[in-house]
């Protein structure tokens, strides 16, 4: 069976998350059923990762298998007018035919985020849902200070959801960078895995240190601490974005 690659751009305000739920849409379920409509097969895919209700993708990378050797081109437009017909907020940018040792979820070397704050004091209209809204002035330039510290290797405990399925709190963390253009601070955060909510819960913490309310010492005190508790307040899903994801061998 022919394996395909799909790089997919969604909006994940209509939905429930990524995974398959009872509870409501979700972008896969979506996704399975632009294929059954396509080509009458049940299919699962596999994703590089689960967004949670409401996040977003820049670039989500699936897998697929299908039965028939159909051309990439085809499988990009089909899909893309059965998800369009069906108003469904999600674009499939690119397919790839890939090997089958291809897997979009154990063969990822690195993850990327991105997180979004619309630092104004009116309202959002165009960027609803779209970005965290903060109205007091934010210190960009203390908060990347913070975030500095927390690179490397360590116990990301206190930045993890009570939820979180992994096996261990220990991931590396490669670039957390805040930077400010006009209106926007965004926050990029590179790694090859992350825990449940860990990027919510650094945009939330990195906040506060640029309300002034943390100096930057006490992000680093908060991740010492090892301790859920020590976490500053956990930031809205509508900011987030699975901004792209690395392999060893590009298509």
């Amino acid at each position: 069976m022919p394996r395909y690659r799909l790089t997919i751009e969604y909006d994940g305000t209509p939905y429930v998350g990524w995974q398959r739920q009872e509870n409501g849409n979700t972008v896969q379920l979506a996704l399975e059923t632009a294929f059954k409509r396509f080509c009458g097969q049940e299919i699962a895919l596999g994703a590089a990762g689960r967004t949670d209700a409401g996040v977003h993708a820049l670039a989500q990378i699936v897998h697929v298998d299908l039965v028939k050797d159909w051309s990439a081109s085809t499988i990009r437009e089909a899909l893309n007018a059965h998800l369009m017909n069906a108003m469904e907020h999600i674009s499939i940018l690119n397919v790839e035919k890939v090997t089958d040792d291809f897997d979009a979820r154990f063969s990822a070397r690195r993850r990327h985020y991105l997180y979004r704050i619309y630092n104004r004091r009116p309202p959002l209209t165009l960027e609803l849902y779209r970005a965290w809204w903060v109205q007091k002035k934010l210190d960009h330039e203390a908060m990347h200070i913070a975030a500095q510290r927390l690179i490397g290797t360590y116990d990301f405990t206190t930045f993890r959801a009570s939820q979180c399925q992994a096996k261990s709190p220990i991931k590396t963390l490669d670039r957390l960078d805040v930077s400010r253009n006009g209106d926007f601070v965004e926050i990029r955060t590179s790694s090859r895995s992350f825990l449940h909510n860990q990027v919510r819960s650094f945009a939330g913490s990195l906040v506060e240190v640029g309300l002034g309310r943390w100096a930057p010492d006490d992000l680093w005190a908060a991740m010492e601490a090892r301790d859920r508790r020590a976490c500053g307040p956990v930031a809205p899903p509508f900011g987030l974005y699975l901004s792209g994801v690395d392999y060893d061998n590009p298509v």
